[in-house]
């Protein structure tokens, strides 16, 4: 049986900062009746005092723009130089909603925003969203390097698979398979859970946030996949090892969508749990990227040149 200390130690752990004492009450309340280990500073400078001191145990920081001594962006500008925190997802909590100043935080690297005031189960849902995307990665990148070395012998192969599990099963594979594993693997998870979840069940963007913001997305897509409508769909892979590197095609049976205003970070995205999987996959794990046809066929590319394992 796990001890208090051990539970608490196994929560999402969030760093909370914002300079008005009443939100950061409110916000250690939220989060913490949500199952998260709250850590409160009170302006940037005790912020970047407590990441210093041990940045590594926090899965997401949330993160007020206008402080006193250090504001918001100087405190990002700093997580994003350190080699340690790079890839620390940040919420930006502010009450500015100007379309400028959310892009120039993407550009900065906070690609999660809260505008205040905003209500408790929008403030879970983006937590939880930046704190899924951290857990993820370091899963997968303690799984992938376990057989890449046997899997680099694959040089061609063909798959079929229509559950989230067999997605998660063949993203370890063929990201194994490719150069620098734990690169492509985020980014070749998002692509292959898109196929099922949008594509071959018709998921559309609307009804996935409401289903995040419920709690429902997992029921959601058990049940479809078991319907009569779905249960025969199924999505096709095709990897090919070539000269330089290797191709990775992913066809779906749904009717496809436009993907290019998904291809970059957008403001008006900014502020939803969802709908970055495709900008990310295409600036952090693929040399390159190309959708198909009606939207429902994608190739990516990784060169042997980017292998860095």
């Amino acid at each position: 049986m796990e001890t208090q200390r051990e539970q608490t130690v196994s929560l999402p752990r969030v760093l909370v900062v914002d300079d008005e004492p009443f939100n950061l009450e409110i916000l250690t309340e939220h989060l913490t009746d949500a199952g998260y280990q709250v850590v409160a500073a009170r302006d940037g400078e005790e912020a970047w005092e407590t990441l210093q001191h041990d940045g590594a145990s926090f899965d997401a920081v949330l993160l007020d723009r206008m402080m006193p001594r250090m504001d918001g962006m100087e405190v990002l500008a700093r997580i994003r130089q350190h080699p340690e925190f790079i890839n620390l997802p940040v919420i930006m909590q502010t009450a500015i909603g100007a379309a400028e100043n959310v892009r120039e935080g993407l550009a900065a690297g906070a690609y999660y925003y809260l505008v205040k005031p905003y209500q408790r189960d929008m403030l879970v849902a983006i937590v939880g969203a930046a704190v899924g995307f951290r857990r993820e990665k370091l899963r997968l990148e303690s799984l992938v390097t376990e057989q890449a070395h046997a899997c680099r012998m694959l040089i061609n192969g063909d798959f079929r698979f229509r559950t989230l599990e067999e997605a998660r099963r063949l993203t370890l594979l063929l990201s194994q398979a490719s150069p620098n594993p734990k690169r492509v693997a985020l980014g070749l998870s998002e692509l292959l859970v898109n196929a099922v979840e949008h594509g071959n069940l018709e998921i559309d963007y609307s009804e996935k946030s409401r289903l995040l913001r419920q709690g429902r997305w997992q029921e959601e897509v058990e049940r479809r996949l078991a319907e009569d409508c779905y249960s025969d769909r199924f999505v096709e892979v095709a990897f090919r090892r070539e000269d330089g590197g290797v191709t990775i095609t992913i066809i779906d049976q749904g009717e496809g969508f436009d993907w290019r205003p998904f291809l970059d970070f957008s403001p008006e995205r900014a502020f939803d749990a969802h709908g970055r999987g495709i900008s990310v996959a295409r600036m952090l794990s693929f040399d390159s990227m190309e959708y198909h046809g009606s939207g429902n066929e994608v190739v990516v590319r990784v060169n042997n040149a980017t292998d860095l394992t």
